[in-house]
C-alpha cells in the first residue's frame, strides 16, 4: 500500500490557509457596553461627599446628590425600553443585592429623588444626568423604572449597552 504523505500534507496546508482566509472573516464590532448610576438625592447642608448636579436639558433643575452611586450597572440583570402613555421609559432589573439596596434606600428616603446618571456609545463618550425620579414608596420587585431624557434610539442603545454589560459581568461571576 502507498502512502502519499506530500501530497496529505499539501492538501492539509490549503486547506488550512482556506480556512484562515475564508472562516475568520467575521466582523468583530465592538460590543456596545454601557453604564448607569443611581445617585440618591442629599440635604444640601450635609457635611461629607456631596455634589450638585443639572437634571433635564430643556428645563434644568438643579439637585444635590450623594458623590458615591448606590447603584451601578454592576447589579442589573436586565434593562428594557417600555412604551407608556407619553411615550417610552426604561425598565432596569437589579439583581439579588441591588434589589434589597433599591428596596432599603427607597424605604428609608421617601420624599427625596433617586438621580440617574448614564453613559453609552463608543468608549462610553454619550452620558449625562438622565432623570431624578420622585420616591414615593418602598420599592421591594427590584424593578426600577423611569422616564429619561433622552431619545428613543439613545435608551435603544442605553440598554442595549447596559444588557451587554450585565451579560458581561454575570458571565464572568459564574466562571469563577
Amino acid at each position: 500500500m502507498k502512502v502519499y504523505t506530500r501530497r496529505f500534507n499539501l492538501y492539509l496546508v490549503l486547506a488550512t490557509a482556506l480556512a484562515l482566509l475564508c472562516g475568520c472573516q467575521t466582523d468583530k464590532k465592538k460590543e456596545n457596553l454601557a453604564a448607569l448610576r443611581v445617585h440618591l438625592q442629599a440635604n444640601p447642608n450635609d457635611a461629607g461627599a456631596i455634589q450638585t448636579v443639572s437634571v433635564l436639558r430643556s428645563t434644568p433643575v438643579s439637585v444635590t446628590i450623594t458623590h458615591d452611586p448606590i447603584l451601578s450597572e454592576a447589579n442589573i440583570l436586565t434593562a428594557k425600553v417600555i412604551d407608556t402613555p407619553g411615550g417610552f421609559a426604561v425598565e432596569v432589573h437589579f439583581d439579588e443585592s441591588g434589589s434589597l439596596m433599591l428596596e432599603q434606600y427607597s424605604a428609608a428616603n421617601p420624599g427625596r429623588h433617586f438621580v440617574i446618571f448614564g453613559q453609552w456609545g463608543d468608549k462610553l463618550v454619550n452620558g449625562r444626568w438622565l432623570a431624578a425620579p420622585l420616591i414615593t414608596r418602598r420599592i421591594s420587585t427590584g424593578v426600577l423604572a423611569f422616564t429619561p431624557d433622552i431619545s428613543r434610539d439613545e435608551a435603544n442603545q442605553l440598554v442595549l449597552g447596559l444588557n451587554n454589560a450585565a451579560a458581561k459581568a454575570h458571565k464572568s461571576v459564574f466562571k469563577t
